[in-house]
């Protein structure tokens, strides 16, 4: 097979007119030569970093939908589905991977509990993480969450560390505001990445002392805006990340969306596309080809860079996508779980006037982190929130958010970062029990309900994934969206927000089964503010 075109050489950073040779799934040869094409040859895109249960699709049905956008592999984080089913959920999701030709590398979870303040459905201790280290389709330690631990030096913690160190796999971090001397130390256990950075003056301190910086752009959190100048002083430290992106959101783009918004902006192509490529593949050391003689034939044909439409992706010389066309068929998946809640009452969600004022949850739109507030109870924008135990039965844990802006009735999901417990939100105690009671029915999904109509999509896959078609899917979670939209919420991603606010590794105020958490102090926090 021969292809031609304007060949982007990334690595020796020029583009030149040339036939692109492949077979048997290698690039043979790359000719210098004059050709009619103004397509543009150029290595497939890499997401340096994602939970692939986050788009709410299987492995399998998240290649189908991104080989469309030019990515022909992903860092992941298996972290979501280790929280319910352990070290079974992580096989689960590298056999499922391995179904499709995309180069999915999977990391072993370095906090499965992300923290002791929350129940999840599995523990991995540091004797897990040294099995999990030896194995060949293990490629990295992921995200260091519990990052006060890594600072005050618990020994828990540090072992699994070692255990990455001593194979020599990459340590990734997830530091949110962390600077200082205890980035210093964070970064001196060896952690080298970051993708939680939100401000560019976070994002250079971590550059200085080593760290390699992802620039997120998912479904809730949207960082690129504030760290793309990173490309002026730093492109060499810099990969772009999705972290968590919905399905709807993975029908439009991918990374192929920040990279064109990067180019757009003016910044250097070779450095943009680096951070794509190059940069990811190198650091994780992944066996994907940079469009390079004798490499894996995993490149794209794209249009201009300023639209960025791609025509055509490859992987190992194999045509995986075509003109917005997915090649990959559909793949029957068995759902495995690990869901054990019973239905709840509106008494459940019940709490004692014992003041008016409370500590309240204030989220920042296109943020993860949250403000600590002390508000009314009563004030109109201020709705009750409450995580189950769906592990064991257990009495919900009840706390009070600002700015999710419902209007009637409640959303509940069975995504709640990182436990994966029963997140719900809603107008009154009423509402949110029918709510929670439809999750409990599906064994996992999501809903927005109110007392006329009630739009649920079930997730039987570890209560986190549809095993369905991906762009069905997509259009079953559009359908939730809308409604839930339609009782009030101006969230972008209403259900990707409220998900979030059980992650206690985020501050500076959440809420897990056990109760309300300051991320700040890392400690709990009463409900009624004193």
């Amino acid at each position: 097979m021969k292809i031609s075109g304007q060949i982007i050489d990334v690595v020796g950073r020029k583009m030149f007119p040339g036939t692109v040779t492949v077979e048997n799934g290698k690039i043979t040869d790359i000719v210098e030569e004059p050709n009619n094409s103004t397509n543009i040859i150029m290595p497939g895109m890499v997401d340096a970093h994602i939970h692939i249960e986050s788009s709410m699709l299987v492995p399998s049905e998240f290649a189908r939908m991104a080989v469309v956008h030019g990515s022909v592999g992903a860092v992941c984080d298996p972290h979501e589905i280790a929280n319910v089913l352990g070290i079974n959920g992580i096989r689960f999701m590298i056999d499922n991977g391995k179904s499709v030709p995309f180069k999915f590398y999977f990391g072993a979870p370095s906090c499965v509990p992300a923290t002791t303040f929350e129940t999840s459905g599995a523990v991995i201790d540091h004797n897990d993480i040294e099995t999990l280290m030896a194995m060949d389709d293990i490629h990295f330690l992921g995200e260091m969450m519990n990052y006060p631990s890594v600072i005050f030096n618990d020994e828990e913690v540090h072992l699994k560390l070692e255990a990455a160190r001593r194979h020599d796999k990459p340590i990734d971090g997830h530091a949110p505001g962390v600077t200082g001397d205890d980035a210093k130390k964070y970064v001196g256990a060896g952690i080298s990445t970051d993708h939680e950075c939100f401000t560019l003056e976070e994002a250079l301190e971590k550059v200085k002392l080593g760290m390699k910086i992802l620039i997120r752009e998912g479904s809730a959190a949207k960082n690129f805006d504030a760290l793309v100048p990173l490309f002026k002083t730093c492109p060499d430290k810099v990969m772009f990340c999705s972290d968590d992106r919905h399905p709807d959101d993975l029908i439009k783009c991918h990374i192929n969306d920040s990279v064109r918004r990067a180019i757009s902006l003016g910044y250097d192509k070779f450095d943009v596309i680096r951070a794509a490529t190059v940069a990811p593949v190198e650091h994780y050391k992944m066996k994907i080809g940079l469009l390079q003689k004798n490499d894996p034939a995993d490149f794209i044909v794209i249009d201009n860079f300023k639209n960025f439409n791609v025509l055509q992706t490859y992987i190992n010389g194999e045509l995986v996508a075509e003109n917005g066309e997915s090649k990959l068929a559909h793949i029957a998946t068995t759902p495995i779980n690990n869901f054990n809640a019973e239905p709840v009452t509106a008494a459940d969600f019940y709490v004692e006037e014992n003041g008016k004022k409370v500590n309240v949850i204030e989220i920042i739109p296109g943020q993860l982190v949250t403000n600590k507030v002390v508000v009314d109870r009563h004030d109109p924008d201020v709705l009750k929130i409450a995580v189950i135990n769906r592990y064991q039965k257990s009495k919900p844990a009840v706390g009070y958010v600002k700015n999710f802006g419902l209007k009637r009735g409640a959303l509940a999901s069975s995504i709640a970062h990182d436990s994966h417990n029963i997140v719900v939100v809603g107008c009154s105690d009423e509402e949110m029990a029918a709510a929670v009671n439809q999750i409990v029915t599906c064994k996992g999904g999501i809903t927005a309900y109110s007392k006329e109509i009630c739009v649920t999509m079930p997730m039987p896959v570890a209560g986190l994934m549809n095993n369905g078609d991906g762009y069905m899917v997509a259009e079953a979670y559009k359908d939730v969206d809308k409604f839930a939209k339609n009782l009030g919420t101006t969230l972008n991603a209403p259900f990707m927000t409220m998900g979030f606010m059980a992650l206690l590794v985020i501050p500076s105020l959440k809420l897990s089964d056990k109760g309300l958490f300051d991320g700040d102090k890392f400690q709990f926090e009463n409900l009624m503010a004193e």
